[in-house]
């Protein structure tokens, strides 16, 4: 249940207005955790339902027209960051896969987004001088990726652990002074 709630948690911080210097959304953290808890046959549903959030932003909250073929290497991204959630954090979730988890969710979607906007538009020219252009302006969002995937990543693999061992945790006998 916690791995869909957090699905309803990173489409809410999508939708919900917020500043342009913070784009906080917990996509990639619910991601993870989503591919680490749930079945491979339930991970169509966080992906249909990323979809229709791209749908329902592009064409009612910035008022473009919703061509199809643009998402493409986001829609595959969202697969791909639960199967990375599958690999490293399924069978043995520790610290360091987390990290390495954290690390490579948001920097794998930062180069498949940007090389595809390079590639697909003509915001950049098509030269090695465009595509670093194309990559150096988007190290802000990049930044936040990374920030709100390790916020909600450590926190959604976190906090039970923390609530395992101080909740119910075996209580330690106080000595008793004679």
């Amino acid at each position: 249940m916690a791995a869909y709630l957090l699905i309803v948690l990173a489409i809410l911080t999508r939708v919900a207005p917020h500043p342009g210097w913070f784009s906080f959304t917990a996509v990639g953290g619910a991601l993870l955790y989503f591919g680490a808890r749930r079945p491979w046959r339930e991970m169509i549903f966080p992906v249909l339902a990323l979809m229709a959030t791209d749908y329902y932003l592009t064409v009612y909250q910035y008022h473009y027209s919703f061509q199809g073929l643009a998402y493409v290497s986001t829609w595959v991204w969202y697969a791909m960051a639960m199967v990375l959630g599958l690999i490293l954090l399924r069978a043995r979730t520790t610290w360091l896969r987390l990290a390495a988890a954290v690390v490579l969710g948001p920097t794998s979607f930062f180069v498949v987004s940007n090389y595809a906007v390079w590639a697909g538009s003509g915001m950049y020219p098509h030269t090695m001088d465009g595509l670093y252009a194309c990559f150096v302006a988007a190290l802000p969002f990049y930044r936040n990726d990374f920030v709100s995937t390790a916020l909600v990543a450590g926190l959604a693999f976190g906090v039970p652990v923390l609530l395992r061992r101080t909740v119910f945790a075996e209580p330690v006998p106080v000595p008793v002074r004679k």
